[in-house]
């Protein structure tokens, strides 16, 4: 998310968070080198170099690029349908807003056909473009959505008319073990249904933002001087003398 902040035109945004969403697995380290490269490469704006470009300038300029099992390839071919659908739509956040249906609990179905549109425009069908009818988490496309849809002291944002209400809690190995340890599912497999339960449990919360804590709580996971089971155990607590409580008011209106 970090690099998203140094691109105030909406239009690159929206690219530089599709690559460093796309690339967000894996150590931190590695990440940020491998999206810093396909950066520099896309310099000084992703969107006017994309417009620009041929294909075949994308495969050779990124023929070299690797990150962990990912190829320049792919990334290139990624790159190609992103250009593809700004052509046609104007924008990345047009392509994904033509699909949108309001009316729809979450963001996911809208996810879906954006996903399929880069498909269609040449993007491959691969980890790198994960396809959410296959009911993975797809954390990494729930990032995407999360940093350009919300807009806080957090999330850059950057697209509009998307309620943050709809969208889906970015799952990875630290947002399951916190929504285990807080109740909000059981499951073991950070799958789809995973996400969904742990997005419920904080829609329960916050109906019209339920990713808004999602950056805080992954932190306790991530950073070195996290705490999360003091945080957990603190939660745990603050619930059981919430129940004692209760109960004694009961008692008292008997």
């Amino acid at each position: 998310m970090q690099f998203l902040y140094a691109y105030p035109d909406v239009r690159d945004r929206e690219l530089v968070a599709l690559v460093a969403s796309s690339l967000a697995y894996g150590r931190v380290a590695g990440i940020l080198k491998s999206v810093s490269i396909v950066l520099d490469f896309l310099t000084p704006s992703p969107h006017a170099f994309l417009m620009g470009a041929e294909r075949e300038d994308l495969k050779k300029g990124l023929a070299g690029f690797r990150h962990r099992f990912t190829q320049g390839v792919e990334v290139a071919d990624m790159l190609w349908a992103a250009r593809c659908a700004v052509r046609s739509f104007g924008s990345l956040e047009a392509c994904f807003t033509a699909g949108l249906v309001r009316e729809e609990e979450t963001i996911l179905p809208t996810l879906t056909r954006f996903v399929n549109t880069l498909h269609h425009f040449g993007g491959r069908r691969s980890f790198l473009l994960a396809q959410p009818e296959k009911a993975s988490a797809c954390k990494r496309w729930h990032l995407f959505l999360r940093w350009m849809i919300r807009r806080d002291e957090v999330d850059p944002g950057g697209w509009s008319g998307i309620p943050p209400s709809m969208l889906i809690v970015p799952v990875d190995t630290h947002m399951h073990r916190i929504g285990m340890g807080l109740g909000g599912t059981a499951r073991t497999q950070a799958d789809l249904k995973t996400a969904l339960e742990i997005t419920q449990m904080f829609r329960s919360i916050e109906p019209e933002d339920p990713v808004r804590y999602d950056f805080s709580l992954t932190r306790l996971g991530i950073r070195e001087d996290g705490d999360r089971e003091g945080f957990l155990n603190a939660v745990r607590l603050a619930q059981s003398r919430r129940v004692r409580k209760g109960k004694e008011i009961e008692t008292d209106k008997m």
